[in-house]
């Protein structure tokens, strides 16, 4: 985030005597040229020193920094309020592991979330072309892959409860040689992450089912089972380590897919590889996401589209967690501002969606941190190196993207980086799309 993109300015009154009972130039030195006003810079570095007194334990300093940051939070405020507001939450968080505290603080409340309807849910995803665009992106370059293919089947992994497919099977249905027989295979498992929806995988199903009928579309629907997955009315109740993933690798086989010969075969990650584990157990064992990608593989696709924020999320140290998180985080803050007021529920709940990811990141280690975010150019090359090559989006792509996002606020935009598009918020990146496929299935 760069400080003139978040020129709008807070003033804080510090009235408390004890604030500079501190160590000699410790958080007067984090307050030096801030006082009177914080803009994004001041937030910063304060958070740092937060975070920095929280990892040598120094619960005192951490309360003191916290407080002057509770005097900038309000989660119906400006922008920069709002951020502040999220990782105050997640600082308190992880803090009352060291210390349990009973002071009260502005940003230590968020929405209660609650599963949405499916009408509520397709609210969600156009609020913002956060998800939208993975998915135009995706669709089109779908719908390029499997020309001629009397069958297709899609494999598909996402947190978005097949928000995707009405689209893909509206273009299907509208193919001048008549549509394909479409299979749809999700995985029963699932991220303990929003959005949450309030009818099973199963019911999901049944209206594609619905729709694909009305469109004159061959359609099957079949989920992964795994009886270790869990409902989404239990996702934000159980902790990360009850999804196992290694279960779900196991049943990724032809035989347990039902792969057939004459079908078209599709791999769609959106927002999905993030959760995968990158840490390895062993000195020679590869990570949970680099087995799903040999997995996948292995399985002979023509495409694999992949899809998630730009930003990388995945450091060890807490303050470089804290530094990326912050530069990034405040797009979305940033472009709700221009459309919604502050005190729209629809709003106020994709915030908190927001903070409970940034929670996540600030206030969780190890395994129980499960949002691991890479950047496109990482991911890129962690493909390359699974032995995929790129498939590049073509014009007719970049033309729907770029229609797509003509329905939103003037600040999106989208470029091209290499084989990749991204899209961005008043020039920043917030979202890439790619496609590949297996090397050795080259045109």
């Amino acid at each position: 985030m760069k400080a003139e993109l978040r020129a709008n300015t807070t003033s804080i009154s510090l009235q408390n005597p004890r604030l500079f009972n501190t160590p000699q130039n410790s958080l007067p030195g984090a307050l030096r040229g801030c006082l009177g006003s914080l803009d994004g810079a001041c937030i910063e570095k304060l958070l740092l020193h937060c975070a920095s007194a929280l990892e040598s334990n120094d619960v005192t300093l951490a309360q003191q920094v916290m407080w002057v940051l509770n005097n900038v939070a309000s989660p119906v405020g400006d922008p920069n309020q709002r951020l502040t507001s999220c990782f105050l939450r997640a600082l308190i968080s992880r803090g009352s592991r060291v210390c349990p505290t009973t002071l009260s603080f502005n940003g230590s409340s968020t929405t209660q979330r609650r599963p949405m309807s499916v009408t509520e849910l397709a609210g969600y995803v156009d609020l913002i072309p956060w998800h939208r665009f993975g998915f135009s992106a995706s669709n089109s370059a779908i719908f390029k892959a499997i020309q001629g293919y009397p069958k297709v089947h899609v494999l598909d992994f996402s947190i978005s409860h097949c928000m995707q497919w009405p689209t893909l099977i509206d273009a299907l249905a509208k193919r001048p040689e008549g549509p394909p027989s479409l299979r749809i295979t999700v995985p029963s498992c699932r991220p303990p992450v929003p959005p949450l929806l309030n009818v099973s995988t199963e019911e999901v199903g049944l209206r594609l089912g619905n729709f694909a009928k009305f469109r004159d579309v061959p359609f099957e629907f079949n989920v992964i089972d795994d009886p270790s997955s869990a409902t989404s009315s239990d996702l934000l109740s159980k902790e990360s380590s009850s999804f196992h993933f290694e279960s779900l690798l196991n049943n990724l086989t032809p035989s347990m897919l039902n792969l057939r010969d004459d079908e078209a075969l599709v791999i769609n990650c959106q927002n999905w590889l993030r959760y995968l584990s990158d840490e390895r157990k062993g000195s020679t064992d590869v990570s949970l996401r680099d087995a799903f990608l040999d997995i996948i593989k292995g399985l002979n696709p023509c495409i694999i589209v992949v899809v998630d924020e730009d930003s990388d999320l995945s450091a060890s140290s807490l303050t470089s967690r804290i530094t990326t998180c912050f530069n990034y985080l405040w797009i979305p803050f940033d472009a709700l501002e221009t459309f919604l007021p502050k005190d729209n529920s629809q709003r106020q709940e994709y915030e908190a969606d927001i903070g409970q990811k940034i929670e996540n990141i600030i206030s969780f280690e190890g395994f129980q941190r499960i949002e691991r975010l890479e950047s496109g150019s990482k991911l890129s090359q962690r493909m390359k190196n699974a032995e995929f090559f790129s498939l590049p989006f073509s014009e007719e792509t970049v033309r729907e993207v770029k229609s797509l996002l003509d329905e939103h606020a003037s600040g999106w935009g989208m470029k091209k980086d290499e084989d990749m598009l991204v899209l961005t918020w008043k020039g920043h990146n917030s979202v890439f799309a790619t496609a590949w496929a297996p090397n050795g299935l080259e045109d």
